[in-house]
């Protein structure tokens, strides 16, 4: 199985004079070392600030584009990971071992974790498309 698993920012941390102190790289690079030498994580990345991005809206056929910052949004992706696990459980585990702010340190980290659907999972997608997407993949290298 494989998830997504997201680190959430808020309006406050994307801000320009938010700052995160050395320790939390530290850490963090501890962690994403863990999960390779166990073999789960597949990728991970951090995202650039919304302000840096662009949300594209489709309405009545047409494309329109806003350009970041995203200030009607209370949270956004700041960055991820795609883990290979064998349970919903094991992913668990392994978000709890994200690390995060101490007990009586201030500060909140919040993470989503999500199923990445797999072909199988798409009971409406005619089976000649799955098979061309298989087939896409294998070429690829990738999974699902």
């Amino acid at each position: 199985m494989r998830y997504l698993m997201s680190i959430m920012s808020t309006p406050e941390s994307e801000a320009a004079d938010y700052e995160v102190g050395p320790e939390v790289y530290e850490e963090m690079g501890k962690y994403n070392e863990e999960m390779l030498r166990a073999g789960v994580m597949l990728t991970g990345e951090g995202l650039a600030p919304t302000s840096a991005g662009a949300e594209v809206i489709f309405r009545d056929g047409e494309a329109t584009v806003l350009d970041g910052p995203f200030t009607e949004a209370k949270e956004f992706i700041a960055g991820y990971w795609v883990l290979q696990v064998s349970s919903h459980a094991e992913a668990l585990e392994w978000a709890r071992r994200c690390p995060h702010p101490a007990k009586g340190e201030p500060g909140e980290l919040r993470l989503q974790l999500r199923r990445i659907a797999e072909l199988e999972d798409l009971e409406d997608m005619p089976e000649e498309v799955k098979e061309h997407e298989r087939e896409r993949r294998a070429e690829e290298g990738q999974q699902g």
